[in-house]
């Protein structure tokens, strides 16, 4: 016997709904499982052996998919954009829509993303606890000196928020332009970008590279491929 999950992470990954609504439709009684109505939220439910019907109509779990993206700059990635902006759902083929961005990459940034309908997965790449590393090449406005990226390791505080590279290195500089690779865990909100604007210096480029161990590598700009079970296994090891 497979292993007995609640009913609505149960409907949550079958793209019925989201959990906070799947549980509303369990109260609502829209929910039958193996013939008879349920309505309490405790309710667990064995996905290959146990029917669950909702409004009438069969539910299947969809299998997962994990694929991994090469972001462009220009698009966002969110699943629609209130700005009529292009979203990286327009990379995808159009069966896979209901796939989601696990993190972040900003509108003018670019690189490695990875995409899922495993919300479990996403979590676990995602939650600051695990601390999944990822590494950025920043382009930068202006000379970065060894003192600044001493600065960025050791952690400055910008907004109330402690900012903090576990690695940072020159890659090549001058006064006008400057190449550094970081390395960060926890990922706050533009945090690369906060980081050196700190110190009153533009990003003019923004890469991500890695994640965990797996590198962007020959992926193409708007290209995506799906992730290896070795690589999928590798990433939840890592956390």
């Amino acid at each position: 016997m497979s292993p007995a999950v609640r009913l609505q992470k149960y409907l949550a990954e079958a793209g019925v709904a989201s959990r906070r609504a799947a549980e509303q439709f369990i109260q609502d009684g829209r929910i039958a499982v193996n013939g008879r109505i349920v309505s309490q939220l405790g309710t667990k439910v064995d996905p290959v052996h146990d029917a669950v019907v909702v409004d009438g109509k069969p539910v299947r779990v969809r299998r997962k998919l994990y694929v991994a993206l090469h972001k462009p700059a220009g698009c966002v990635c969110s699943d629609k954009d209130e700005l009529g902006r292009a979203t990286v759902h327009h990379l995808l083929p159009k069966e896979w829509q209901n796939l989601h961005s696990v993190g972040r990459l900003d509108f003018n940034s670019e690189g490695l993303i990875f995409l899922t309908n495993d919300g479990q997965f996403a979590l676990r790449l995602t939650h600051p606890r695990f601390g999944v590393r990822k590494k950025y090449v920043a382009t930068i406005e202006g000379e970065v000196g060894g003192e600044m990226l001493k600065r960025f390791t050791q952690g400055i505080f910008d907004g109330g928020q402690r900012l903090k590279a576990l690695s940072a290195r020159l890659i090549s500089g001058g006064r006008a332009r400057s190449v550094v690779e970081l390395e960060l865990a926890e990922g706050k909100n533009r945090e690369v970008r906060r980081l050196f604007e700190s110190q009153g210096l533009a990003v003019k480029r923004l890469q991500r590279t890695q994640i965990g161990k797996i590198k962007l590598g020959e992926l193409k700009p708007g290209r995506w491929r799906t992730l290896t079970e070795t690589e999928i296994r590798t990433l939840l090891l890592e956390t």
